[in-house]
């Protein structure tokens, strides 16, 4: 490309100094010309106005004074009379580099004045040489000018074919380098988003790998709980029953998630709220971590008012309910209160317990990723808390010691009942 613009450039300065060097020599010798013309004949209508009045006064003029006055010139005189009067200064040029001028008056005085074409033809080579030398600096100036802006051109390129040869390669990070040509910021600005995109993407992806492992974790757990009770009740067949009907509540909840998280990847999780019966869904929550509790030695309680329905998906609604409790396992003490209650604007789901609680530095930022004060992964609040948003409500912390953490959903009859809603992945 370097070589075609330097190429193209000095093609456009060759043409352009044709154009203009041609008629501008052509010129300055016709001017040059002309110009030692209108000379001699300035000088062939002073000599005769000299002669005139010499004549006039009686005072005839020698050839030393017409040398002095007029060098490098050959004059001729000829004046009228009896007989007639023939006067010459200087060398006689020869013929074919002869330029003469004459002048008469009308009492028979002619003179003419002629030089050697040499000097004028000297002139005109000189100012010729002048455009040439003027051409040449034109042609090197135009040199350097392809080769700067070639180098402004190509460079900038070369670097946006390295940006895109990373982009291709999966290294999503935004160069940000501007140019100064429009053309060429422009492209750096599609790339620059497009980079963005590949970076949001790609933390998308990961971020859909750890909440898959954090999600699938809680009814993981469940399920082996369920089985370990199986096991341990082997020769009990109505306990083994029972246990193996729960475990495939757990299984079929645990392809639910993967549902979910599936569509929450592709950015199509919407879901059509429904009315959930939260006696139901809280019921069978106690029933699946009811195992766990006992075996640590602590109460599950539920409280408030029965009865009570919400607008939301059971699927999201269980998920953060699971996740609060087994936050309370695992970080908290004591006994695990859940308590039920209307207030008019929302139906509230309070999980609470009496441990240590969460200190002050880390509770304005308990729901924040990655953010754990217990050696945890610090995904489960975060997911828990995009969850309920997708549901309509919200996950707050209401309490930070002892933990007591509200969800709060809308209530049936809210306007907003058969609205779509999407929910973060």
């Amino acid at each position: 490309m370097r070589r075609r613009l330097l190429s193209s450039t000095l093609l456009v300065a060759v043409i352009a100094v044709l154009l203009l060097g041609i008629p501008l020599g052509v010129a300055v010798n016709r001017l040059i010309q002309e110009e030692a013309i209108q000379e001699l004949s300035g000088e062939a209508k002073s000599l005769l106005n000299e002669v005139e009045y010499a004549r006039i006064q009686e005072q005839p003029i020698t050839r030393e004074q017409l040398g002095r006055k007029y060098p490098e010139r050959y004059v001729q005189i000829y004046a009228r009379g009896t007989p007639p009067q023939v006067t010459t200064v200087g060398a006689e040029p020869p013929e074919d580099r002869k330029m003469s001028a004459d002048a008469q008056s009308e009492s028979g005085v002619y003179v003419s004045v002629s030089r050697d074409k040499t000097q004028v033809e000297q002139q005109v080579r000189a100012w010729l040489l002048l455009i040439l030398a003027l051409a040449a600096a034109a042609m090197a100036v135009a040199v350097g000018l392809a080769v700067v802006q070639s180098r402004r051109l190509t460079l900038p390129l070369r670097d946006l074919a390295m940006i895109a040869e990373r982009l291709g390669s999966g290294e999503a990070r935004p160069s940000k380098h501007r140019y100064g040509i429009q053309e060429l910021d422009r492209v750096a600005e599609v790339l620059d988003r497009s980079a963005t995109r590949i970076a949001d993407l790609l933390a998308r992806e990961r971020e859909f790998a750890t909440d898959a492992s954090h999600q699938l974790r809680t009814p993981l757990t469940g399920l082996t709980m369920r089985l370990e009770e199986i096991v341990a009740a082997a020769d009990d067949p109505s306990v083994v029953k029972e246990e193996g009907e729960a475990a495939i509540v757990q299984a079929e909840r645990l392809t639910a998630v993967i549902d979910e998280l599936l569509a929450a990847a592709r950015r199509q999780r919407h879901a059509q709220t429904a009315v959930v019966d939260l006696d139901a869904l809280l019921d069978q929550q106690f029933i699946e971590w009811g195992p766990a509790f006992r075996r640590d030695g602590r109460k599950l309680v539920l409280s408030g008012t029965r009865g009570l329905r919400a607008l939301g998906t059971g699927g999201g609604i269980s998920q953060v309910v699971s996740t609060l409790l087994e936050n309370s396992l695992r970080h908290g003490g004591g006994p695990v209160t859940v308590t039920t209650s209307n207030t008019g604007k929302s139906i509230v789901i309070e999980v609470a317990d009496e441990g240590p609680g969460i200190t002050d530095d880390l509770a304005p930022r308990v729901f924040e990723r990655n953010m754990s004060g217990a050696g945890g992964t610090g995904l489960g609040l975060t997911l828990a808390r995009a969850l309920a948003a997708a549901d309509g409500g919200r996950l707050e912390l209401v309490r930070p010691r002892p933990a007591a953490f509200a969800i709060f959903l809308r209530p049936v009859g809210d306007p907003g009942r058969n609205r779509v809603v999407s929910g973060p992945a």
